[in-house]
């Protein structure tokens, strides 16, 4: 008989005082608790860390002060305090569905499964960002889990793999997850898709908190070295666009019409779905509807400024643009690890 997993839930926290009653509702209400939950925070002013020292918590709880740690920092350091065969993470500023925990831990009864992903779905208030989440978060239905990335939001891991040095990259301050995930693909590890293991979180509630957000996960793309032709397509779609505007020819400004229809295409469906299963009112549809080109230019005008910067970045510090250059800086090696020795148990922790 297999001896139920010794789960830690770790999360770091910064500046969340109007979200951390609810995320930590959220996990003392889990069907399956943790039997551990190790919270790193990283240099909260706002009363965060005072609300987090009043919690009552009906399990062990390990609380850490780390002023000023990135979140890649003050994740590695919450590794470092885990004890648990399984380690799952999660962000403040999310609510976890009652039974997340336990589906992404019910994974790990196959030997075989290294990482477990969860899914999540957006918390909505206000139209702008109904409409938002449609441009920006892809539905369950469109997800290939062959490719998909999970975020660490809604993630859990074997600690082996962390024992044996798959930790996050703390040279990266956005899209630290997404090398981390690339990391453990590329060296084996087996990942399941769990899209009922879910997490609510909110979007960014107005344009200018949204332009940043993407112009911070571009910058971290370019200093990551990912998705650089996906980016040059990006350039290359609105160079094409305002040439074409310019040339004012009849023609191509149809063409370019039907095309961009195409592309706002997928984000309008998803409104669509979304909006009629909520049953909203044809007021928020038709502003909903209206914003989408709006949020679709906005974002893509801010990924196209945050790129360059990540690029520079990357360029000053490794010499080089190729994605997977350097990234032994994640992990202590860059080859495939033997399996079976990433899937023995944690090392005996000294006092």
């Amino acid at each position: 008989m297999n001896r139920e997993p010794r789960v830690s839930l770790i999360a770091t926290v910064r500046n969340e005082q109007g979200s951390i009653g609810h995320w930590l509702t959220g996990i003392c209400e889990q069907t399956r608790v943790p039997d551990e939950l190790i919270i790193v925070d990283g240099g909260s002013t706002d009363g965060t860390w005072e609300i987090l020292e009043s919690w009552f918590f009906s399990f062990n709880v390990v609380l850490r002060q780390a002023g000023g740690a990135s979140i890649s920092e003050g994740r590695n350091l919450a590794f470092s305090l885990a004890t648990g065969n399984i380690i799952a993470i999660t962000d403040a500023g999310t609510v976890a569905d009652r039974n997340w925990l336990a589906r992404l831990v019910a994974v790990f009864d196959d030997p075989d499964i290294d990482v477990a992903s969860g899914f999540f779905v957006p918390a909505v208030v206000s139209v702008w960002e109904r409409s938002l989440a449609a441009v920006t978060l892809p539905e369950v239905n469109e997800v290939r889990q062959s490719s998909f990335l999970p975020s660490s939001r809604s993630v859990a891991v074997r600690s082996s793999w962390i024992q044996h040095g798959f930790v996050y990259p703390e040279w990266l301050d956005y899209c630290e997850d997404l090398v981390w995930d690339l990391q453990l693909k590329n060296a084996g590890a087996r990942f399941e898709f769990v899209p009922n293991a879910l997490v609510k979180f909110g979007v960014r509630s107005g344009p200018r908190a949204f332009a940043k957000q993407y112009f911070h996960y571009a910058r971290g793309d370019g200093k990551a070295g990912l998705f650089g032709k996906r980016h040059l397509i990006r350039y290359a779609t609105y160079l094409t666009a305002t040439l074409v505007l310019y040339r004012k020819n009849p023609v191509e400004l149809v063409v370019t019409g039907i095309l961009g229809s195409v592309y706002l295409s997928r984000p309008a469906r998803r409104l669509g779905r979304r909006n009629l299963a909520d049953r909203v009112s044809l007021a928020v549809n038709v502003t909903a509807f209206g914003l989408i080109p709006i949020q679709v230019c906005l974002g893509d005008i801010a990924k196209m400024a945050g790129y360059p910067v990540g690029a520079y970045w990357r360029w000053k510090r490794f010499r080089t643009l190729r994605p997977g250059k350097n990234w032994r800086r994640v992990t202590p090696a860059g080859e495939i690890w033997d399996r079976a020795e990433l899937r023995e148990g944690p090392r005996p922790r000294g006092d």
